[in-house]
This record gives C-alpha cells, structure tokens and sequence, in this order.
C-alpha cells in the first residue's frame, strides 16, 4: 500500500526554509568598520593634505584609482567642513585598495522525489526526500582603507574600512565603486556632514 508518509511534508517544508535563508544570505552587503582614538577632539582639525606616497601608488605616478579616490574623499572632506592645503595641514589621509580572490563552501539542500518503505507501519509512501550537496564559490574581495594621521604627533588618528564581493557590474563601473566606497567608510567619521534643510 503507498501513503503520504508525515515525514514527506515535513522535509518539503525544511527543503523550503533552507533554500529561503540561503538566498537571503548570499545577498552579501559590504561590511564597513571604523576606529579612532577616543581622546582627540575632530573639531580642533580644520586643514588636510594627502600623504606624498599614497599606499596605493606603488609607480611614480598616480594611478586611475588614486585620482577617483581623492576627488571622492576630498567631496567628502570638503562637505565637513574641512579645507584641503598643500602646506602645514592638521590631518594627512591615506588609502589604499585590496582585492584578494577568495573560495568558499557551502551545503546546498537538494530533494528528490521517491518511493519509500516504513518497515515499522509495513507501508510503502511517496514524497519528497532532502539531502545536501556541497558548493564551492569562488569571488573577489575587495577593501578599501582611508587613515587618517594627526601630523603634529604623527599617530593615526582615524581609520575607516569597507570590504565585500566585487561583482561584475561593480568591476564595469569601477569609479562608481570606488565612490560608493568612500561614502559607506564616511558615515563613520567622526565629524558629520551637515544635513540639507
């Protein structure tokens, strides 16, 4: 005799739940951190120049990026008030952009549907059974880091990151990137931009 086994819905239902929080979870945001030393007061700083060997420059002469990075964090300096000087600043930024390739595994749900034999009830069902295959990624990384460096006493002062999943369409729209970036890693400054009216 074949019967809707109990364990064949529950297992569809469990296939279900597993795929749901799988999709949610390879919506990957970027992760953006921040640090600063709690004993310096931002508002005493009013001027800021870029170091003279950007970690990111490693020719002798800028880059793509540098030039895309420093007009973005200049927007962003300039909007908090800050005033970028070629002479005697109060805060020289740095950055620097890493991409890595990276693997991950991860266990998939898989189903199937079959006919099975409860030996206890002497019954043959039909339904859905759930098992897991494993799945390699392979994706690139990328982070960006922008310090910042009281000159006076030469310590870092301030340092913002922001790493995630380089897609296609991000390495298509590289400057877009690189700005959306910067912008994530300012939220976390210490000094605010000031909002519209």
């Amino acid at each position: 005799m074949i019967a809707n086994h109990p364990a064949s819905k529950a297992a569809r239902a469990c296939i279900c739940a597993m795929a749901t929080l799988l999709l949610a979870a390879c919506a990957s945001e970027p992760q953006t951190v921040s640090s600063q030393d709690s004993s310096i007061d931002f508002s005493r700083y009013r001027t800021y120049a870029f170091l003279a060997d950007l970690a990111e420059d490693q020719a002798y002469y800028q880059s793509l990026d540098t030039t895309h990075l420093k007009e973005s964090v200049s927007r962003e300096m300039n909007a908090r008030g800050f005033e970028q000087v070629s002479d005697d600043p109060d805060l020289v930024i740095n950055f620097a952009v890493e991409t890595q390739e990276k693997m991950r595994t991860r266990q998939v749900p898989t189903g199937g549907y079959g006919v099975g034999y409860d030996p206890f009830y002497d019954v043959y069902y039909d339904g859905w059974g759930a098992s897991h295959t494993t799945q390699i990624d392979q994706f690139t990384e990328g982070k960006l880091n922008i310090d910042a460096i009281d000159v006076e006493s030469r310590k870092l002062v301030w340092q913002g990151s922001t790493k995630g999943r380089i897609t296609r369409k991000d390495e298509q729209n590289w400057q877009q990137t690189l700005d959306g970036a910067v912008i994530e890693i300012f939220t976390q400054f210490p000094v605010a931009a000031p909002t519209a009216p």
